[in-house]
């Protein structure tokens, strides 16, 4: 595993635990890097860790036997994802996988459960996850279905920009207008038009394989 410092920045929970709590965390953690495109973790799998992106971008999607994909989500650095199928010891309902070369953190099940048995603040800052979380799905749901691109590039950035989900990211983040594609499943070409018409709304500045939010309510707002 990486030194503390290293884990400190990429789980806002980590600095939440007791000395001891996170020398174990640290024993059982374990990294693994992943290229670009890689499948990381595969939907109908059993769900056997917790999974935080140290670096990278990592998608969450859906497909099926027609080979139509739906894109859930994405997860830049200081993300952690799946604590759902952990609590409920399912297998996967989705697969992950990488945008852009990612280092990976698995926390083993074990010490996941652990950490709930044992740690009050690691519990309430997960049930603060999972109901953000719960937000983001049913926003994406009703965007997906009633905004025009412009609108869904719009909320697709605001939400890697949540501050609860992945705190501590500041106002720019290192992605490409094909990530932000992929993500909001509209064309490279329109997501060019999206991200134009919302800089000139100055809602974000557009940089060479980076975006700075400018105004983070505005990007929710937008479109309705």
């Amino acid at each position: 595993m990486q030194p503390k410092d290293s884990l400190q920045g990429a789980a806002a929970w980590f600095g939440l635990l007791t000395s001891g709590q996170q020398d174990r965390v640290e024993r059982d953690a374990v990294v693994t890097h992943y290229p670009a495109g890689a499948i990381i973790e595969r939907k109908g799998e059993k769900a056997y860790a917790w999974i935080g992106v140290l670096n990278g971008l990592v998608k969450v999607s859906v497909g099926n036997q027609e080979g139509k994909m739906a894109s859930l989500t994405g997860v830049p650095a200081g993300g952690w994802i799946g604590e759902g199928s952990l609590l409920k010891r399912e297998a996967r309902k989705y697969d992950v996988v990488a945008l852009r070369d990612s280092a990976i953190v698995r926390l083993p099940e074990a010490t996941f459960n652990w950490l709930l048995d044992s740690s009050i603040p690691f519990n309430r800052y997960l049930l603060h996850q999972l109901n953000e979380r719960v937000g983001q799905f049913i926003g994406k749901a009703e965007y997906d279905r009633l905004l025009a691109p412009d609108a869904r590039v719009a909320r697709c950035l605001a939400e890697l920009f949540n501050p609860l989900l992945y705190p501590g990211k500041g106002m720019r983040l290192d992605i490409t207008q094909e990530e932000i594609g992929y993500l909001a499943r509209i064309s490279r070409q329109r997501t060019n038009q999206a991200l134009r018409a919302l800089e000139a709304a100055h809602l974000l500045k557009v940089e060479y394989g980076a975006v700075q939010v400018l105004d983070l309510e505005g990007l929710k707002q937008y479109g309705m």
